[in-house]
């Protein structure tokens, strides 16, 4: 029981429980405003550091929005710079495009220039190999005819005979040299070429061993090279022996004689495998000579000939100066004279000179004449004019 002044409650009343749970309640909420002001001063503690921490955050996100938004502008202006290079690097392209379009094309048209040049020269020269294919042809026909000719032994000697009539046309005077002379003997010789003493008349006979030299280069074994060799120094010597037995006079050729070979390579062939039948050919006075040598010989031939044209004409020469020297007297004695009547014609002008100045002197005195006896003058002496005889 509670006695407050003089009423007693007791605490089963509910007046009295009313008024301590409402005490209960009033206390629990001022300790709580308590608790909450104590909280709140905390809380204001509290809150400095993270307002403060706030701040920092803002500016950070201040920072942050200011830093996009210079990343913003700077990428838009890198995206600006990119955009311009590629719009050059586009521009270039397109223009290096161009220009390897244009050199492409003018490559295209200069190679399509040189391959239509070329065309055309291919076809000039398949048009001169058609015409050197006919000339081939032409060609293997007129061999196949020189090979009908060099067969027959008289068509061979005549086509010697004119290749020598050719190299000796060209290396003498025509009155030098006599083509299929007859000697005393009745033997023709090929040429005799008019050489004078000594060594005298010498003859140049033309042979060609054709066969001979075919069996040697055909020749495979052996004993074929061995048959055709023996052949060829047979057929050779039979020529020299001929030319030297024939035309080869005592008193009326040459002591010797030539042997013209119309081929350089049976020439050749003789002086590099075959030099004793050459040196037979020496022994018999008998030269054998290719169409190079016998060119070489008759040069020699030519100043032997022109050597003694000269000794011959010297007579005719020493009795044309010893004229030429008597013309050149005759032609002093009149210079001699034409002189003497040059100083006489000379002395005569003289004369003419003084008698002409006496008498302008003479006439002078005519002009003043003033009729007083004048003295007479001793006779003047009369210069005689010398008379050519």
């Amino acid at each position: 029981m509670i006695r407050i002044g003089e009423t007693d409650y007791a605490f089963t009343d509910p007046i009295v429980l009313l008024t301590l749970a409402g005490a209960a309640v009033t206390v629990f909420v001022f300790v709580l405003l308590i608790m909450s002001v104590r909280r709140a001063g905390q809380s204001a503690a509290l809150m400095a550091p993270l307002a403060q921490n706030i701040d920092a955050l803002g500016q950070r996100v201040q920072s942050l929005s200011d830093g996009q938004h210079q990343l913003a502008g700077g990428l838009t202006h890198v995206s600006e710079a990119q955009a311009a290079s590629q719009a050059n690097m586009l521009k270039l392209m397109e223009q290096r495009l161009a220009d390897v379009s244009s050199k492409m094309t003018e490559n295209l048209q200069g190679t399509s220039t040189r391959t239509a040049q070329s065309l055309g020269e291919l076809q000039q020269r398949l048009k001169t190999i058609d015409k050197a294919q006919a000339n081939i042809e032409k060609l293997s026909g007129d061999v196949l005819s020189l090979q009908d000719i060099l067969s027959n032994k008289q068509t061979r000697g005549a086509f010697g005979e004119i290749q020598l009539n050719d190299i000796v046309s060209k290396a003498l005077p025509s009155d030098s040299y006599t083509m299929q002379a007859t000697l005393s003997n009745g033997k023709r010789a090929d040429c005799l070429i008019h050489l004078p003493n000594p060594p005298g008349p010498i003859v140049i006979d033309s042979k060609f061993p054709l066969e001979a030299y075919e069996s040697l280069r055909n020749a495979t074994t052996d004993r074929e090279i061995a048959d055709a060799g023996r052949n060829m120094r047979v057929a050779v010597r039979a020529h020299i022996k001929a030319i030297s037995e024939r035309y080869i006079l005592d008193g009326e050729t040459a002591d010797g004689a030539l042997m013209f070979l119309p081929s350089e390579a049976v020439y050749a062939e003789l002086h590099a495998n075959y030099p004793e039948v050459v040196r037979d050919g020496f022994n018999a006075r008998v030269w054998i000579v290719s169409p190079t040598t016998c060119m070489a010989t008759l040069n020699t031939m030519r100043a032997i000939l022109k050597d003694a044209r000269m000794r011959e004409q010297a007579g005719a020469i020493r009795k044309a100066l010893r004229l030429l020297h008597r013309d050149m007297e005759l032609v002093v004695e009149r210079v001699q004279k034409l002189d003497t009547h040059f100083n006489q014609a000379r002395a005569d002008l003289d004369g003419i000179g003084t008698a002409a100045e006496r008498a302008g002197k003479r006439a002078s005195k005519l002009d003043n004449f003033d009729f007083e006896e004048i003295a007479p003058e001793p006779i003047a002496e009369v210069v005689r004019l010398a008379r050519e005889d």
